[in-house]
């Protein structure tokens, strides 16, 4: 009896505890401010003003870094790992692969990289680039991507950002559009008109093939230049809220790059915004940059995380984990090292690890099996009811939990739609918030993202505090306000976080953007949506990715590739449909274990490149897909009828797929068309 008396107040604490967080999972997070079920919504506390500054008066980029070095000037700020050594190691199949072994990550201080930005900004003051003239940057992401670019806020020169994968004519357009003269870069890059090409590298820099006229410079040879009492006590002019901050390109995935250009106001109204939403930012946590800086939603993150004096370790796709490619076996990848808090993750990564752990738990045995089923069902029903699972993280999830790291308290996903599967998976399995955000390089990022109470999949959460967002009737498509039980259309995007339009591109301009009666100027996104009843966003496609067949019925072409890309066969997809065709085609990389583990059980023989040709093996990856596809509730019609299975991965480099891993529908059409048109011509 003693011990129930004792124990009744830790249950009623619990109990508490899970009645509160339940009471924020399911409160209203955003309602319409004119009474009308499309909108505009705005976040609840936004809708008499909307955010555009988290500190009084600090309104640019320059200001912001300025005011967060002063607050915690000798804390770590940007930091990178020292290579030991590096070596070639043979594989099976003849091909060499580099390989390293790297130290622990050696820090910046924020007085550092302050004064290493002033000294870059005024080197290349001194080389001749000037206040508000084009300047461009491309580069993989690294510490010296971060410094450059604080140096041009700095001294008000617009950074140009062009994605390392965007392929020779997509670079030249935006290099001959923004007309620069100089460029930071790296050797590969050269162009006739360029006058300076700054290396972001400390060795030195002599090629014999350089082409006349062009001179190069290491950064340490420019931030020399600029710390000469001369040119750093020279002044410069100060940006302004309207200036342009940046002119970023967009991946390409459907045409040629546009250039969007981005004030220094709209992306401290999108980061503010952003911050918000992350709980309890501050500086005691670590975040770990791998994604491209030239996309905005890593850009965004990485500023976020700048204006509240975290640190930043930086690592890539070949070293982040144990596993990367360029890890030598034995050695610790960057995120075991580092033990990030916080990490902005696409849903390409995330896809993949939802399947390794899927197939390792195929390897199991039964028992183990049935114990992990049994503890992640209760999980998620304790996590419905708003309670805690400590034991249950600390016995069996910390193992998963342990491939990022083990510290991770908040994941931000964002780039492209997250599958319902796979954010419910890692909601449990992680330990920590999985939030999914919305935002384009048209909104600087900025757009939703997800409570960090809010357990539910498959939504991107209620508008951030900096905008609003409304749905206009999509009458094409049968999407309209007025829609029970939900209001439906494409959404539009409006505030201070919008961008001031395409460079050099007035036309589309117009049509993408508008400015309301009141002065409010929006984004018009393509995107289809609805608006549930707390106030938060569902994306249900893209204008561009719904086909209508002739039967009527609307297919959701990245709704289907979501769902099948969770089937342990399928490495990544393309769907394709025809309006005048009444069937879907599918063409899949397969996941290269999963397709050989089947082959062997069906005692086929060849090479990867002849399984994959082979009709036996084509015809039963498409029975298990589309029994995925009805387990996963997709209409018959949304199921492809045929497939191609392609043995070759589709890369950024290869120019399919964007640096965020999305299909650039366009570009595969083109490389598939004579399949396709065997595949719509009956044809095998």
């Amino acid at each position: 009896m003693d011990i129930s008396i004792q124990r009744l107040p830790m249950v009623n604490r619990l109990s508490d505890k899970a009645a509160r967080n339940m009471e924020r999972a399911y409160r209203l997070k955003a309602r319409t401010v004119t009474g009308h079920p499309s909108g505009p919504f705005r976040a609840i506390g936004s809708e008499n003003d909307l955010m555009t500054v988290q500190r009084s008066g600090i309104d640019t980029l320059a200001k912001m870094f300025k005011n967060v070095t002063t607050r915690y000037s000798l804390r770590h700020c940007l930091g990178t790992r020292q290579v030991l050594s590096e070596e070639e190691e043979f594989q099976s199949n003849g091909r060499t692969l580099q390989k390293v072994v790297l130290g622990i990550y050696r820090w910046m201080s924020y007085k550092d990289v302050y004064h290493a930005a002033r000294c870059f900004g005024s080197g290349l003051a001194a080389l001749g680039q000037r206040p508000q003239c084009n300047i461009a940057i491309f580069c993989e992401t690294k510490a010296e991507w971060m410094v450059a670019a604080q140096a041009c806020f700095m001294y008000n020169f617009p950074l140009v950002t062009l994605y390392a994968t965007l392929g020779p004519t997509a670079i030249a357009h935006g290099l001959n559009e923004t007309e620069v003269t100089h460029v930071i870069t790296s050797k590969d890059l050269l162009h006739s008109r360029l006058k300076c090409v700054i290396v972001l590298d400390s060795k030195p820099t002599s090629w014999p093939d350089i082409p006349r006229g062009i001179t190069i410079h290491n950064m340490d040879a420019v931030k020399e230049l600029g710390s000469k009492p001369e040119n750093l006590t020279c002044d410069h002019r100060q940006p302004g809220p309207s200036d342009i901050a940046a002119i970023m390109y967009t991946s390409g995935s459907t045409g040629i790059p546009k250039g969007v250009m981005i004030s220094h106001g709209n992306i401290i109204a999108g980061i503010s915004g952003m911050s918000e939403r992350i709980p309890n930012i501050n500086e005691k946590d670590t975040y770990i940059a791998y994604l491209p800086l030239a996309h905005v939603f890593e850009f965004s993150a990485e500023l976020s995380c700048l204006a509240h004096g975290c640190r930043i370790g930086y690592s890539s796709l070949q070293t982040l984990s144990d596993q990367s490619a360029k890890i030598k076996k034995g050695s610790r990848g960057d995120i075991n090292v580092l033990r990030p808090t916080l990490m902005a993750v696409v849903p390409e990564i995330l896809d993949r690890l939802f399947k390794n752990v899927v197939t390792k738990l195929a390897d199991m045995n039964k028992v183990q099996r049935t114990i992990f089923q049994m503890t992640y069902n209760y999980k998620l029903r304790k996590m419905a009811k708003g309670y805690n699972t400590r034991i249950c993280d600390n016995l069996l999830f910390r193992r998963v939990r342990a491939l990022l790291g083990g510290k991770t308290r908040f994941l931000l996903c964002g780039g492209a739609p997250l599958s319902l599967a796979t954010q419910r998976f890692m909601n449990v399995c992680m330990c920590c918030p999985v939030g999914q955000g919305y935002g384009l390089v048209e909104t600087s990022g900025a757009g939703a993202i997800t409570d960090v109470f809010d357990v539910s999949s498959g939504r991107v959460g209620a508008p951030l505090a900096c905008c609003e967002i409304k749905l206009r009737d999509w009458c094409e498509g049968c999407f309209f306000g007025t829609d029970r039980p939900h209001p439906r259309g494409e959404i539009l995007i409006g505030g201070p976080n919008i961008t001031m339009g395409y460079y050099k591109n007035e036309a589309k301009t117009q049509e993408d953007y508008f400015v309301d009666e009141s002065g409010q100027r929006w984004f018009c996104t393509g995107d289809i949506g609805e608006f549930q009843s707390d106030g938060c966003l569902r994306i249900i496609d893209r204008k561009k990715d719904l086909v209508k067949l002739p039967s009527g019925d609307y297919v959701s072409l990245g709704k289907v590739e979501a769902v099948l890309k969770n089937c342990p066969l399928v490495g990544n997809i393309w769907i394709y449909a025809k309006s005048e065709q009444s069937y879907v085609i599918g063409f899949i990389v397969p996941s290269r274990n999963a397709l050989l583990a089947m082959v062997e059980q069906m005692q086929v023989r060849g090479t990867f490149e002849e399984v994959c040709k082979n009709l036996l093996i084509e015809k039963e990856v498409l029975r298990v897909i589309t029994e995925a596809g009805l387990a996963a509730q997709l209409e018959r019609f949304e199921i492809p009828r045929k497939i191609r299975l392609c043995p070759n991965a589709w890369t950024p480099q290869s120019g399919l797929v964007t640096d965020a891993c999305k299909v650039k529908r366009m570009e595969l059409k083109n490389h598939y068309q004579e399949e396709i048109d065997k595949m719509y011509g009956g044809k095998k």
